[in-house]
Order: C-alpha cells, then structure tokens, then sequence
C-alpha cells in the first residue's frame, strides 16, 4: 500500500476563484510545503495560474506535485451548461499540462437543497426526467476527462447539492459505467449528510479512485442542521474541525484503505471562512501531524 498525502486550496478558505478574501495562490503552494505536503489540488480553475510554464516552475520551487482538480458547479441547472463545461474544459487542460491524474466532479450547491442539508428524508428529489438530464451532464464531463485528457474522473457527494446523501451517490453509481465514473469519497461530507463513511468505503473500495479526508464536529453539525445553517455559514462555524477531533473514525478508514492495499492520494480538506480561521498553516500541520499518528505515512 502506498498512500500520498497532500492538501487542498480550501483548507486556505479558497472555494471560489474570484474571492477577494482568498489568500493569494503563491502563500498556499509555500504554506502547503512547509506544513510537510507533497501534493496539492488546484483549487477552482483561475485560482492558480493556467499558464504551464509559471505554474510549473512555483510547483518545482515547492517541492508539490499537483494531484488533481475539481469541477465544482452546478450540473443541476441546465441554463448554466455553458459555465459548467468551460470550468471542466479549463480544469482538464491544467491537469493534463501537469501530469495530475484526478478530475473530481461535484454539483454545487442549490438553494433548493440548501435548507435540508443533512436531512436526507425531507430533501426535495429531482423527477425522472431532471434526474436524467443531470445524469447525462456529468456523464458527459466524465467521458470528456477520461477520453480526451486521459483522467481519472470521480463523483464527490457534497452538502446542499443533488449529489448529496449515500441512495443519490448509489443511485448515480448504478447507472454509470465504472470506466467512465469513479468516486472521490470524502469522509466528512458523508458524515455531514447522514451516513456512515466507512461503511460506505467497506462496500465501495473498488470503485474508489482519489479520497477526500475531512472531519466534523459533531455538535456544530447538529447545530446547523437543526437550525437549517446555510454550508458557508457552517464552514464559518467551524464544522470542519481538524481531522482526529471530529465523528470520522480515521483509524478505522486507515484500516479499510489498507486492507484493499488503495494506492495513490489522499488530500485532506478542512473547507473554513477565508477570513474567520486564524491559523490555516497551524491546521496542515496539525492535521499532517495526526494523519502520521495513525499510520499514514
């Protein structure tokens, strides 16, 4: 088993590009390195640089190798198509230019399902048409990233989106050739959504390429679920609190992904308010510190 762990912009609070809190992309790459990460995600498409040559050699001075990225929009709505797929365009393009294997798809989140974010038995499903519809899209992504740029695509289940609870991820699953879609799992929003992610992995682990590792406090989620907290404002209350301190057993997702002898990456994501967290590097550090506890190299 060889497990690489690296981090992500989000855990610098960078969710969206043209954030004007975001921290700028040069501090990330250095702050990521010195926090003992060999790798990174790119973050949203226009965070970091798209030029090949610049994004390279900041990579190179870093000692970071570029892990993959992540088409965060919303494949729910037909009207904004267009945005969808010029950001899955753009992504496939830097990662091939740098040789990063993992194109992760997620359905961003929709004011429809905002409000039952881990609700799963009062969220409001799509009919069989719309569901159809928003099959094919992020089927399209995925022959796109696997065919033309050579990537391995994964499905991320993410709060407040229709690609939220474990029947949805199934569902999709079931539907899709393994070849086209596999699945970047994350712990944290599984948890979040009301299910248990290393039951999940147990019975999934063939089909899961890329891993998201993230964790949740258990008190602010029944806070904000209860209270019907919008995802942003949850991140600013600190949901994603740093791994080891929250409902995700890791020794036990340590244990799963060893008995399978899973190779490749594992990228902590800690999403927090670009302005709210105090000390994102002390976070990778502490996170990077924990993971080495428990038997990730």
């Amino acid at each position: 088993m060889t497990i690489r762990i690296g981090n992500a912009p989000c855990s610098w609070g960078v969710e969206f590009a043209e954030d004007l809190r975001n921290p700028s992309w040069q501090s990330v790459l250095q702050q990521c390195a010195a926090a003992g990460y060999k790798g990174i995600e790119l973050g949203p498409v226009g965070f970091m640089p798209e030029d090949p040559a610049r994004l390279s050699e900041a990579l190179s001075e870093c000692g970071l190798e570029l892990i993959g990225g992540v088409v965060f929009r919303p494949f729910h709505d037909p009207d904004a198509w267009g945005d969808v797929l010029e950001a899955a365009e753009r992504t496939c393009k830097v990662l091939s230019a740098h040789g990063a294997k993992h194109l992760v798809l997620i359905d961003s989140i929709s004011d429809r399902r905002a409000p039952t974010a881990g609700r799963a038995t009062e969220a409001e499903q799509m009919d069989r048409s719309e569901w159809t519809a928003f099959r094919d899209r992020i089927v399209h992504v995925a022959r796109m990233g696997a065919e033309d740029y050579g990537l391995v695509v994964g499905v991320h289940a993410h709060a407040a989106g229709f690609m939220d609870f474990e029947p949805e991820l199934e569902r999709l699953l079931g539907e899709v050739d393994e070849n086209v879609l596999k699945i970047c799992f994350d712990t944290g929003h599984h948890s979040y959504a009301g299910f248990d992610p290393v039951d999940f992995m147990k019975r999934h682990t063939g089909r899961i390429s890329y891993m998201h590792f993230k964790d949740i406090d258990p008190k602010v989620k029944s806070d904000v679920i209860s209270k019907r907290t919008g995802f942003y404002d949850a991140c600013g209350q600190g949901i994603f609190c740093n791994l080891g301190q929250g409902d995700v057993d890791f020794e036990a997702v340590h244990q799963v992904l060893r008995e399978v002898d899973f190779e490749g990456w594992c990228t902590v994501e800690q999403d927090c308010d670009p302005t709210l967290d105090p000390d994102p590097l002390g976070d990778a550090r502490a996170n990077r510190k924990y993971l080495e506890s428990i038997g990730f190299s």
